[in-house]
């Protein structure tokens, strides 16, 4: 209760959609006052941020993460303690995670597990989308429930991994319609998972077992294939679709023709996809290559970062998250004579806002405005946490990031707080650093120290219908 006063003075306060010098006053964890020259009464017990020559900007919201996922016979290094903490030093201050249930299990067991894992440990808030994995009457009551009563306004299906978590068309086609009735937002991992099975087979009975099999077995036409498939079945019952870790240039261009021609889809390529490429699956270093492995892969074509990225500056891509999903060298190794069996994830819920930054702004494909949209503004209006997240303004939480332009940093696994021994960003200059974080008006991060404790996070609900999304949606169900 020590931080329950705040004002940050003599920045510029970023929004999406415009950006004005201006102080920012907050108590109990809420915007009260922007303005010029603010000085609020009594000034004992009044904490300071000194803004000058900075952004005030609103902290970033990561749509994409894998905390403590158990996955392909391990589970992830970053808890929700450490992964949340990494986070906050990044400028992050809300993650949306995702509670996968197996084939045939509960989808609210799934989400009451992975939030008892999340509540004791979170150090800035969070949210849950829930994957469905599979389709039955009992599956289609959960969905209605945790819509209705556990605060989830998302499913993920995934059209991959097949015989663990994939879904065939028909029961996308379900899925769907529930979702739209629901008044939620339906997400796919989009890969064919069919080619990638054969395709899998097919290099390793020609003796290819490395890193650059995964890529070589799911070439970029098998991601293209399965998002336009998605966007079909999707616009066949009006249901918004959100395309999560778009991954290659193909799959970017599907989405940005489906928008064009009216469909309500949202893309979100992720830190790694705008970072780095796919050519390190061919490095003769075999732990630096199985680093890189993830699902769908970085692709070879080294001009593809800087290709999403300006997908994401004109809004044909519309967010950003990480699928920060990390496991170290040791638990890679699973994979050592097989890719198949190498665990997919990578870092990125540090690094998201200042690779952004450096391969966005920086390089004058966005302004700081767009920036605000891609990294926080545009998943708060998809999700329905607008504008208590997503926007510094009166009444909103205060979840603010001190952001200087001009600071750099060099990206590197000696000093992140990410519970990985590899950061895939290793030796990148980033224009652009945090250097305060403040989570509901606690300044939780300032010039590289911590002021938080587990827990203090706190699950945030999301209401269905967000209307950024559905008064489109409606309007057509109406004509």
């Amino acid at each position: 209760l020590a931080q329950q006063r705040l004002l940050i003075k003599g920045g510029k306060v970023v929004n999406d959609d415009c950006s004005v010098a201006a102080d920012v006053y907050v108590e109990d964890g809420v915007v009260q006052k922007v303005g010029p020259n603010l000085n609020p009464e009594p000034s004992t017990g009044l904490v300071v941020l000194d803004a000058t020559n900075k952004l005030v900007i609103p902290g970033g919201i990561d749509t994409h993460t894998h905390m403590e996922f158990p996955f392909m016979g391990s589970r992830s290094k970053d808890d929700f303690y450490t992964g949340t903490k990494a986070a906050i030093a990044g400028g992050t201050t809300m993650i949306i995670d995702f509670a996968i249930p197996q084939k045939g299990c509960s989808l609210i067991e799934a989400f009451d597990t992975w939030k008892s894992w999340a509540d004791p440990k979170v150090c800035c808030d969070y949210s849950l989308h829930v994957a469905v994995t599979w389709w039955s009457n009992k599956v289609k009551e959960e969905m209605k429930t945790l819509v209705q009563n556990k605060g989830v306004n998302s499913f993920k299906m995934f059209m991959a991994y097949k015989d663990v978590y994939m879904v065939n068309d028909e029961e996308l086609y379900a899925a769907f319609s529930c979702c739209k009735e629901l008044g939620a937002v339906a997400e796919v991992h989009a890969e064919n998972g069919e080619l990638i099975a054969q395709g899998a087979k097919k290099m390793l009975a020609m003796g290819i077992t490395g890193p650059e099999g995964h890529e070589l077995c799911r070439p970029e036409e098998v991601e293209a294939e399965a998002t336009q498939r998605a966007i079909t079945i999707a616009n066949a019952v009006n249901c918004p679709l959100f395309v999560v870790h778009v991954m290659s240039k193909s799959a970017a261009k599907v989405i940005s023709n489906a928008r064009r021609e009216g469909k309500v889809v949202y893309g979100e390529p992720i830190a790694a996809s705008l970072g780095t490429d796919g050519t390190n699956y061919w490095n003769k270093d075999w732990a630096h290559a199985a680093a890189y492995v993830m699902g769908p892969p970085l692709r070879p074509d080294p001009s593809t970062p800087g290709f999403l990225m300006s997908l994401l500056a004109n809004d044909d891509l519309s967010v950003t998250g990480t699928d920060n999903c990390t496991f170290d060298i040791c638990q890679k190794a699973l994979g050592k004579d097989d890719f198949t069996k190498i665990p997919n994830g990578v870092n990125g819920v540090e690094d998201r806002m200042s690779v952004i930054w450096e391969k966005g702004v920086y390089s004058g494909k966005m302004d700081e405005n767009r920036f605000v949209a891609v990294t926080s503004t545009n998943a708060a209006k998809i999700f329905n946490l607008y504008p208590k997240k997503g926007r510094i303004a009166v009444g909103s939480d205060a979840d603010i990031v001190i952001w200087d332009p001009k600071a750099t940093r060099t990206i590197s696994a000696k000093t992140h707080h990410q519970a990985n021994n590899f950061n895939i960003f290793e030796g990148m200059v980033c224009h652009g650093v945090p250097v305060a974080t403040v989570s509901r008006g606690k300044v939780v991060y300032e010039g590289g120290a911590f002021n938080v404790i587990a827990g203090e996070g706190k699950y945030v609900s999301r209401p269905p219908f967000p209307p950024y999304v559905y008064k489109r949606v409606r309007q057509r169900e109406q004509v």
